[in-house]
């Protein structure tokens, strides 16, 4: 799931249309980010290199066509890639994972997309998680996406949706509105599964310091075929409520961000239902991100994942440093608990706890670029 910072330094082409009313600019981008990983799952303790913990690694072209009157044409093309190995990120048969749309956009109207692209729930999460929702090492993300046996059937969203159209207003007086309906699809990694139609709507305020931010989705059922079960598991159809909340004082930024997902019933006699794998759950994380310096931020965060009406719940903090040595390079640390009680077994994107209940710290430090 990573939620990327607005504002990316790249190579403009500017080129000219054949008339004075016709501009268009496409711009290359992108990040490389790496960072050595220790591991303590359980007990076992391992050493790695990975990437993009603080920004996931990526690289893309976005651009701009001028039809005058106010309208453009815009498009973005974003590939994600593991920088310690040089392969894809996430699922190496989508060459564009992290964004593929194009649109039109109006200075009155707004802008109206279709593609691939992030949802407005993501949107409205981003400015109030201290570690920008990276979809590698923020805790919510983990929190949000991790699955166990009781919620294994409780389809959750993930960030991004295919086959979608989003239309976002324009922002007036710090209010902004986003809306999605993204199209059924089907995905082979990490492991095969298909998610139903999903209908995604959002409202933010920013001003005075103060950053809130409402989500609401409706995701259709689908199914996963999970590795170690006979047959493929259903997933209900679930309802996501997100609210988010950031106030700054001085060179504090106090952030808070709260999800609740509400599955329907499985049916009686369902692979999910026999399994007892559609239960709701809530994730909540309080954290802050303060300015130390104007090269240094620290990131502080707690959270915890709470299944209902089982015993399922993870608990953990993180604590984390950036120190920029310029507008584009930047050194990072974190470090992080996760206590996992009852049949919980959350971990870090791209992690697997050892088993149920178990304890896990993770500790990295890594460098990342924008070019």
């Amino acid at each position: 799931m990573r939620f990327i910072r607005k504002g990316v330094v790249g190579v403009t082409l500017a080129i000219a249309a054949g008339s004075a009313a016709a501009q268009s600019s496409v711009t290359l981008y992108g990040v490389a980010d790496a960072f050595i990983q220790w591991f303590n799952n359980g007990g076992t303790q391992s050493w790695s290199m990975r990437s993009g913990g603080n920004t996931g690694s990526m690289f893309g072209l976005k651009g701009t066509e001028d039809l005058g009157g106010g309208l453009k044409a815009l498009f973005t093309v974003e590939n994600g890639y593991n920088l310690n190995n040089g392969t894809f990120l996430a699922d190496s048969s989508a060459m564009f994972y992290r964004q593929a749309w194009v649109g039109l956009t109006h200075e009155k109207y707004g802008t109206l997309s279709l593609g691939r692209q992030y949802q407005p729930t993501f949107w409205a999460l981003y400015p109030a998680d201290p570690f920008r929702a990276n979809e590698v090492l923020s805790p919510i993300a983990a929190m949000a996406t991790s699955f166990d046996r009781n919620t294994m059937a409780t389809a959750t969203a993930g960030g991004r949706s295919s086959n979608a159209i989003v239309y976002k207003s324009p922002q007036v007086s710090g209010f902004q509105l986003w809306s999605m309906y993204a199209l059924a699809a089907t995905v082979t990694q990490p492991y095969p599964q298909s998610v139903g139609n999903l209908l995604d709507i959002a409202g933010t305020y920013s001003g005075y310091g103060l950053y809130v931010g409402m989500a609401y989705q409706f995701q259709h059922p689908g199914s996963k075929s999970i590795p170690g079960l006979p047959t493929a598991v259903n997933t209900v159809s679930v309802q996501h409520f997100t609210g988010a909340l950031a106030y700054r004082i001085g060179i504090v930024n106090l952030q808070f961000t709260y999800a609740y997902h509400k599955p329907q019933d499985a049916a009686a006699g369902s692979v999910a239902a026999r399994l007892n794998a559609a239960n709701p759950f809530s994730v909540a994380q309080v954290g802050a991100t303060i300015q130390a310096t104007p090269a240094d931020a620290i990131e502080i965060s707690g959270f915890q994942r709470l299944v209902r009406g089982v015993h399922d719940n993870t608990w953990g903090i993180q604590v984390g440093e950036d120190h920029a040595l310029s507008k584009r390079t930047s050194l990072y640390a974190r470090a992080g608990y996760m206590k996992n009680n009852g049949l919980a077994t959350t971990s870090w994107p791209g992690l697997s706890a050892v088993g149920p209940g178990e304890k896990q710290i993770l500790v990295g430090a890594g460098v990342s670029h924008r070019f």
